[in-house]
């Protein structure tokens, strides 16, 4: 199993106007929408297309980053994963860490920028250098 490509194809970012001076919690979600099988011409292969949003915010509601693009999933268990899709809408817990740690990966860094240039703060938490303690 493995994801062979990953294409973004909507990215919104709002700030609101609001001035916080409490502090800021931020959520990201990932979610799959839709799930289909595809033929990868270069690979001669079938594989699987999940359309994902991944959304960022922000409470109090000072904004909102959200992305949506496509991800291919290549499995040698492309039926019993469409099944268990087409029956709850979930993934083989397998797939499901692979996917979703996979959208954290690309989209939290891709978050991370818009949210500077919206001056909204980070999905992550950036690391600090502190002085030596003399």
């Amino acid at each position: 199993m493995a994801i062979i490509g990953l294409s973004f194809k909507a990215i919104e970012g709002k700030k609101s106007e609001e001035n916080v001076r409490s502090e800021i919690k931020v959520n990201s979600v990932p979610r799959i929408n839709s799930l289909k099988e595809i033929m990868v011409p270069t690979l001669q292969k079938k594989v699987i297309s999940m359309d994902f949003e991944f959304v960022t915010s922000y409470d109090p509601k000072v904004g909102e980053i959200k992305i949506g693009g496509e991800l291919l999933y290549l499995t040698d268990k492309m039926k019993e994963l469409m099944d268990k899709w087409e029956k709850e809408k979930k993934l083989p817990e397998k797939s499901s860490l692979e996917v979703l740690n996979y959208l954290f990966r690309r989209c939290l860094l891709k978050v991370s920028n818009i949210a500077e240039d919206l001056q909204l703060p980070p999905p992550i938490p950036l690391p600090k250098i502190k002085a030596k303690e003399k």
